[in-house]
């Protein structure tokens, strides 16, 4: 998602950028966002960025642990760490590189693991809360005495009236080497599988490719569990940052201003007896009558409807997907190429129609279809198109057929993207009826 034209990854590795001695971010992702996520980072002028692509997600534990050993390798073990999760929003960013900087003195001076303690601002149910006990000399960090998980509305209640609680942010500050050896000691399995995984996983001139089978074999295991309620060491730095955890509706919804009624539109939207109600939508108009704290999110790939105090079990739907074997939450309408993007707009049973983008300079790869004939329209730029060994300039308004099993390929010979409109018509119109022929990204088999 985007706030104020900036994605969350942009703001993340901005921020870590701007915190004094910074000048190595590395990203942990899937390698499905490769793409992506290299056009974010391309318009950012940030810290030198690595990628540490996974095959598949494994939680925070698995990508901690092959990073901490990553950094280890690279930069050696009394390098500092700061884990931060791209899904925050933080309003007071100077207070934050303070803290980070506070963190990192006590990480390097005393071993401790850092933790980003946040000043409550109400009993929040959704959120883990740490405890403190007595500081650490004369620094702005604490001792953890305990962790909660999730407590009810009136332990939290209580908790946030005692002022010796933060929630947990999930932000984190450590040497390499504290985290390596706390894994050793508290998760010797995640340390196990994350040094295979590193030891198995391919160089590449921008991070590392994991291995499937050995990124496999990691539990699903997140870094508290795994470690942070289980050592000894940890420590807290209690802050109030105008942090916003978005990785729910509910708190994206508290991002924008509301109206009178409390309702908050980002987007387009129409409010007729409602209250409360958070309503985003992309491209089309959506009208909500009658309706009190609910939420309406309606993306190209799906639409999502629930009350406010529900938002936490959003995650239970992919859950739910994942075990009846729907790819609907892995396939989106707009996918990320190394030569661009393309966003299907239509499909049916017999034709399926697309918005093709390719950047200055690139290519598709020169390739054929069993199944399938293609028409395609240029709607801006100009592009080399070739079909079956004959070279067409393609410009905005033109149009080309590619019938079924002919050779082609488009590259865009302009300064600015190409976008084309293609038509497909066939019995058979998945992705994987692509035969490769010659490619510019190594994707011949």
């Amino acid at each position: 998602m985007r706030v104020a034209g900036k994605s969350l990854i942009q703001r993340t590795v901005e921020r870590a950028s701007a915190i004094p001695g910074v000048s190595q971010c590395a990203v942990v992702t899937n390698a499905g966002y490769l793409h992506q996520l290299k056009d974010e980072l391309a318009s950012l002028s940030a810290a030198r960025v690595s990628l540490l692509l996974e095959p598949r997600p494994r939680n925070t534990a698995p990508a901690i642990a092959v990073a901490a050993l990553w950094v280890a390798a690279n930069f050696g073990d009394d390098e500092l760490m700061l884990v931060l999760p791209a899904d925050h929003l933080i309003e007071r960013e100077d207070e934050f590189a303070q803290a980070a900087v506070a963190a990192g003195e006590v990480a390097r001076t005393t071993g401790q693991l850092v933790l980003f303690g946040i000043t409550p601002t109400h009993a929040e149910t959704g959120f883990g809360y740490i405890e403190w006990g007595e500081p650490i000399g004369d620094t702005r960090a604490h001792r953890v005495k305990r962790f909660i998980e999730k407590p009810s509305s009136e332990v939290a209640a209580k908790m946030v009236h005692s002022g010796s609680f933060a929630w947990n942010s999930g932000m984190f500050c450590f040497t390499a080497g504290a985290l390596i050896q706390g894994l050793r000691r508290f998760a010797p399995k995640v340390l196990a599988v994350a040094e295979s995984a590193v030891a198995t996983a391919t160089a590449r001139e921008d991070g590392l490719l994991f291995d499937e089978a050995s990124f496999s074999a990691f539990e699903d295991i997140s870094i508290d569990y795994a470690l942070m309620e289980r050592a000894d060491n940890t420590a807290v730095i209690p802050c109030d940052l105008g942090w916003s955890d978005v990785g729910s509706w509910k708190a994206v919804s508290e991002i924008y201003a509301a109206d009178h009624a409390g309702n908050v539109v980002d987007g387009r939207a129409v409010f007729v007896n409602s209250s409360g109600t958070y309503v985003s939508s992309e491209q089309r108009l959506v009208a909500a009558v009658g309706l009190e704290n609910v939420m309406i999110v309606d993306t190209p790939d799906a639409l999502l409807v629930c009350h406010k105090s529900a938002s936490q079990h959003v995650r239970d739907v992919v859950k739910s997907l994942e075990e009846s074997g729907d790819t609907v939450h892995k396939l989106h309408t707009t996918v990320h190429r190394p030569w661009g993007s393309y966003t299907t707009l239509f499909e049916t049973t017999g034709f399926k129609v697309k918005r093709i983008t390719v950047k200055p300079s690139q290519a598709l790869s020169l390739q054929y279809h069993c199944h399938r004939a293609e028409h395609w329209v240029v709607v801006k730029g100009e592009a080399l198109i070739e079909v079956d060994g004959t070279p067409l300039r393609a410009r905005a308004g033109e149009a080309h057929q590619i019938p079924m099993g002919a050779t082609h390929r488009l590259t865009n010979v302009g300064e600015s993207d190409v976008e084309f409109i293609e038509v497909q018509l066939g019995d058979y119109l998945g992705e994987d009826d692509i035969v490769r022929l010659a490619d510019n990204y190594g994707r011949v088999s």
